[in-house]
């Protein structure tokens, strides 16, 4: 790819990108609050339809945007920065240290915000762990031709699947590999603590180079834009429709019918998210094109209010689940728990009353370390 920027970049941000991560956060808030304030009610992968109510389930539904609309606007965003400054080599160079940067942060900082735990039994590696591996996966596909590197991104988000029967037992050669690139598991540390691989990379990495892929429509009017957008969207619902219909290939777990219709329609929804199946991947990412196609063309000032969220979304990350876990450890502390040994509260509707009130004070925060970040000269606070 040439090395050369891009001409027709816009120099500041895209709006409409930074709105889409500051939608996609805010429903990650929701799902987060459910983590914690859910306790006594939380979701299998993919979710039992015999004990999750529709409320907790479509609940749990919006929040699967998140990873696959953050993982692809990674990519999309390599892309935007290497058109800036100097194509691919630069590109390379920012996805390799800031991918390494988000590893060592999900194993330090954000294992301890979920845990408040400086030796935890269990390390969970998750949605920042996989964005940080797929940036440094990512930092040598960029120099691949771009149909080249379509075709890795395509094979990896449809034909992962094909890789399930794959498995490697305890103990087994292999197995620490696999549980990273493709199955969910744990992994034995040498000190006695376990690693659990919530997010198998392969896949992710397919959606990173797709994001990356996609980032030349970013130089296009905005109807040409907008009209590719629209298309891969509809286009990558349809074919989820077909595969969902055929019921042969696409996700681990087969829609069945049930006895009652919102019941069907929950079991053709409910998909495999670890790792994402290629359903999975189909329903959310046509979604998510689909989506800021319409903030392309959304209100300013609702683009603008999201956008605050999306311009700062590490930094958001970090202090919702701080500030979600401390309201919990006060709300059992004053309050004492009311399920068990937790506090939870008593339905899914005040989840979404909880998270509102969160976004709050999170956007005046996002708003202000936008601004520091925006004035900083230290090079360092471009990775947050």
């Amino acid at each position: 790819m040439s090395t050369a920027p891009l001409a027709g970049v816009a120099a500041g941000r895209i709006r409409s990108i930074d709105a889409l991560r500051g939608l996609v956060i805010l429903l990650m808030l929701v799902d987060h609050a459910r983590e914690l304030f859910f306790i006594h009610a939380q979701v299998s992968d993919p979710m039992n339809l015999e004990t999750t109510s529709p409320a907790l389930f479509f609940t749990r539904l919006s929040a699967h945007l998140c990873a696959p609309v953050f993982v692809a606007l990674t990519g999309l965003g390599a892309w935007l920065y290497g058109s800036k400054q100097g194509g691919a080599k630069a590109a390379s160079g920012f996805l390799l240290k800031r991918g390494l940067f988000l590893v060592v942060l999900e194993l330090t900082a954000v294992n301890f915000a979920w845990t408040f735990s400086l030796t935890p039994p269990v390390i969970y590696l998750q949605v920042i762990w996989a964005i940080g591996l797929s940036m440094i996966a990512l930092a040598g596909l960029v120099y691949l031709p771009r149909a080249a590197l379509i075709a890795v991104g395509v094979a990896l988000v449809l034909g992962h699947n094909l890789l399930d029967p794959i498995t490697f037992a305890e103990g087994q050669p292999g197995r620490t590999i696999w549980a990273i690139l493709h199955d969910r598991g744990f992994i034995d540390l040498p000190w006695g603590g376990r690693a659990r691989t919530s997010y198998p990379l392969l896949p992710w990495i397919g959606v990173a180079a797709l994001g990356y892929a996609i980032g030349p429509w970013f130089t296009r009017t905005g109807g040409e834009r907008l009209r590719r957008l629209v298309v891969t969207g509809v286009s990558m619902l349809a074919l989820f429709a077909l595969l969902r219909t055929i019921n042969l290939y696409g996700d681990p777990t087969p829609w069945a019918a049930q006895t009652e219709p919102l019941r069907t329609v929950m079991s053709v929804l409910n998909l495999t998210k670890y790792p994402p199946s290629a359903d999975f991947l189909l329903l959310t990412l046509g979604v998510g094109a689909l989506l800021l196609a319409g903030l392309e063309k959304a209100p300013e000032k609702a683009v603008t209010l999201l956008a605050v969220f999306g311009g700062a979304p590490l930094f958001f990350y970090l202090i919702h689940i701080y500030g979600l876990h401390l309201l919990n450890l006060a709300a059992l502390a004053v309050l004492g728990p009311n399920q068990g040994e937790v506090f939870s509260l008593p339905g899914v509707g005040w989840l979404w009353l909880l998270a509102a009130a969160a976004a709050v004070p999170c956007w005046f925060a996002c708003r202000w370390f936008a601004g520091v970040k925006r004035r900083s000269r230290q090079p360092w606070m471009k990775y947050l």
